[in-house]
């Protein structure tokens, strides 16, 4: 009675804002404390008799989460075997509380019942003060309330140790509960009895978790590649199109530290993998395709740490993911995203790249035309032939076609061929035409917008009829191909100005794909790297470019774009007899020193330096950019390197702004007396 007027006045003293004494529980508990007493309206000193529900009540809170109470169940099972002899019951509750399901040992089936560990028992915190499972519906944190701990006296002999459980949409869905009706004193005890039952409610939430996006998939990480297939740290379901459906709670609690785009705050649901890794979807669906352990890869995400993943297929497909027909499991994995190489190494990390291999992976199998657009240079042929090979008709013919370079007179026959003795000249069996050639793969037709009038329309009526007929030839061709355009040209205003049929332009551009210019792009080092490692596999050396050449190269606009870049490494390594480049290797238009006029210095700052090629009026203005970047790059001392990782940028970027602004370096400063 002594030890009960004890514990009263404890919580009292608590719940009136005092400090604990020392050796107290912790401040979860004695948050409760609080609650009960100032927001539940519940008096400590009260005798406690335990809330059971009404079967009613009972049957309708099962029924609602029959599916999750089958899946608990059977971690419910596993646990048991393993507290069973160590004196505890087993309770599944759901989100308000009450205990949906029960296991314990038929000997403690009265004692436990009035304890209130059985089905239908209500321990909300409202209704039964500070307890395992309440205060764990409050806090959503696993916990453990030992002895007296609880809130009544008459609950004070109890051991609960309780772990929240939560819907794949992140909800709180009900609570596991591992609990004892006598342990010692002491709340030690309790710590393996906790890590027990929050390690099993982890089991259950992801056996819910693989069940409820049992149509998707389903993306496992773990920081051990040893565990990854079967007790991953975290699990993301995500869609054909590598757009997230889910996280699982571990998964939830990373991606709120990440920091995406759109905030804290913005929905998990709806945004994409790459969002999240430093990868393409290729790189996901390589391991989808794995079956070797060792093979599980490393994925970098931008919390700068990398986690093994393995990726579960889907089990069964809904009615939206089917829409387009039935899929076997076995085959989806190839047939959603095959394997594409040829595509994956046209980019490092750059994201508009990125972005547009990912569309491109989603688009290779689909029967639509492409239209790619992109300046001189840019590669539209290279990206066309690797999103070629990385479809499913990569076995069949890549007809590329360069409309501007076949003359008029001849672009016809070359097109759409023609039969013996068309016309003088022509050969004694006719030729049958590059679109002909095609049938059953791509035709890459680059620089469309040069195609005269009168063959656009002969194109058309391919595209629409998928029919071809030869100059000469009385029937027509039968022909199945994709076609892939491509023009550095705006094909809207051409039709704008008559030279390009409209209705052309809307059959070959089922989608569009614009390919970034070299100096929009981020992984200028990356593309260095790769044709250096392309060029030197024929030379058979080793090339390497020196930091000094590599700058100057980032420093460059690149008008030529990719094309000029390969050009330029060619021309590095044939002056650098195949070895490393330096700048003495590199061509004049690389190297040359900018002509240069001084800016008026602002008040106590060191003069910038400006092209001479930037419009006059926009010299001489100091926008706040400028004067920023100035000032970062006067207190690292020039340091490039420092400057962009300040920024959170590549060195790329701060050269161009540099340029843009007309600051130049006072080591990249001619004499004095020769500045004009």
């Amino acid at each position: 009675m002594i030890l009960s007027h004890q514990h009263v006045d404890e919580i009292r003293r608590i719940a009136a804002g005092h400090a604990p004494a020392a050796g107290t529980p912790d401040s979860l508990i004695h948050r409760s404390w609080h609650r009960c007493v100032n927001t539940h309206g519940l008096d400590p000193a009260q005798s406690f008799g335990p809330r059971v529900e009404s079967p009613t009540r009972l049957r309708e809170s099962r029924e609602r989460i029959e599916e999750y109470l089958q899946v608990a169940r059977g971690g419910m099972e596993q646990l048991f075997k393993r507290v069973s002899d160590l004196g505890y019951v087993l309770l599944l509750t759901d989100a308000d509380g009450v205990t949906v399901d029960y296991i314990g040992n038929d000997s403690w089936g009265k004692d436990a019942q009035r304890a209130g560990l059985y089905l239908g028992a209500n321990w909300k915190e409202e209704i039964a003060g500070t307890n395992g499972i309440g205060t764990c519906i409050y806090e959503q944190a696993a916990l453990t309330c030992h002895r007296d701990d609880h809130f009544y006296t008459g609950n004070v002999g109890l051991s609960c140790n309780t772990a929240p459980l939560f819907h794949p949409d992140g909800k709180l869905m009900g609570v596991l509960d591992v609990s004892a009706l006598a342990m010692p004193n002491a709340r030690e005890s309790q710590h393996l009895a906790l890590h027990l039952t929050t390690l099993y409610g982890q089991m259950i939430e992801d056996a819910n978790f693989v069940r409820h996006f049992r149509d998707h998939w389903i993306l496992r990480l773990a920081t051990s590649w040893a565990l990854v297939d079967v007790l991953g740290d975290m699990m993301l379901a995500f869609d054909s199109d590598g757009v997230l459906a889910g996280a699982s709670t571990g998964a939830r609690k990373w991606l709120s530290g990440l920091a995406l785009q759109g905030g804290d705050d913005a929905p998990i649901e709806g945004r994409h993998l790459t969002d999240v890794f430093r990868c393409s979807m290729d790189d996901i669906w390589r391991l989808a395709r794995s079956s070797n352990v060792m093979d599980r890869a490393l994925l970098s995400a931008f919390d700068h740490q990398s986690y093994f993943g393995s990726v579960v297929a889907p089990r069964m497909r809904s009615a939206a993911s089917s829409a387009a027909g039935p899929r076997d499991v076995t085959d989806a994995a190839p047939a959603l995203a095959p394997a594409s190489p040829a595509l994956e190494r046209l980019a490092g990390d750059d994201k508009q790249m990125r972005a547009l291999q990912d569309q491109a992976r989603r688009l290779a199998n689909k029967r639509i035309n492409i239209l790619i657009q992109g300046e001189t240079g840019t590669g539209k042929e290279v990206f066309a032939k690797a999103l070629h090979e990385s479809s499913t008709r990569h076995d069949k013919p890549f007809v590329a076609v360069n409309c501007a370079s076949i003359p008029e007179s001849l672009i016809e026959s070359e097109l759409f061929g023609y039969t013996a003795g068309t016309f003088t000249g022509a050969r004694s069996r006719g030729m049958k035409g590059l679109i002909v050639q095609a049938h059953g793969g791509t035709l890459f037709l680059d620089e469309i917008g040069d195609m005269p009038l009168h063959l656009q329309t002969r194109l058309l009526r391919v595209l629409s009829e998928h029919e071809v007929l030869p100059l000469g030839a009385d029937r027509p061709i039968r022909v199945e191909l994709t076609v892939i355009a491509a023009s550095h040209r705006d094909l809207r205003q051409l039709i704008a100005a008559g030279s390009f049929r409209e209705d052309l332009y809307y059959r070959l551009c089922g989608a569009t794909l614009p390919l970034p210019a070299l100096r929009d792009r981020r992984d200028l080092g990356y593309l260095i790297e790769l044709i250096l490692r392309e060029e030197a596999e024929h030379l058979d050396t080793r090339a390497y470019i020196a930091d000094e050449a590599l700058e100057l190269l980032e420093r460059y606009e690149w008008p030529g774009n990719v094309r000029q870049l390969r050009n330029v490494l060619r021309f590095g390594l044939a002056l650098s007899d195949g070895e490393g480049i330096y700048p003495e290797h590199l061509p004049p238009e690389v190297t040359a020193p900018p002509v240069l006029l001084l800016l008026p210095p602002a008040s106590g700052a060191v003069p910038a330096v400006s092209v001479a090629q930037s419009p006059p009026a926009r010299a001489m203005t100091r926008p706040p950019e400028a004067e920023r970047l100035l000032a970062a790059l006067q207190e690292h001392r020039w340091n490039i390197t420092a400057v962009a990782a300040q920024a959170g940028q590549n060195r790329t970027t701060i050269y161009r702004q540099m340029k843009r602004f007309g600051i130049v370096s006072p080591t990249q400063l001619p004499p004095e007396g020769e500045r004009s």
